[in-house]
């Protein structure tokens, strides 16, 4: 998908943070490196709740194919270890 005639940018995140009020999500995108004292944030995504179940099932389905593929993913989850 192009934005605007351009090319889409792709950035690499190994940090994420969701919060979330009764209308809407909001998903923090950054990278976090050892070293550091906290992650730098590089995409902040605003969407609807309607929007965040859907991005969580395809997320879902996505990792389950990925899985199926490759086998199962392995490591603990570092972004509770940072906060």
């Amino acid at each position: 998908m192009d934005k605007k005639g351009g090319k889409l940018e792709g950035r690499y995140a190994n940090y994420f943070k969701v919060g979330h009020n009764a209308f809407e999500f909001v998903l923090d995108f950054g990278q976090f490196y050892q070293g550091s004292e906290k992650a730098e944030l590089c995409t902040r995504i605003v969407t609807s709740p309607v929007y965040a179940n859907a991005f969580l099932e395809t997320l879902r389905e996505s990792i389950d194919r990925y899985e199926r593929a490759f086998g199962v993913i392995q490591g603990e989850l570092i972004a509770k270890e940072i906060q």
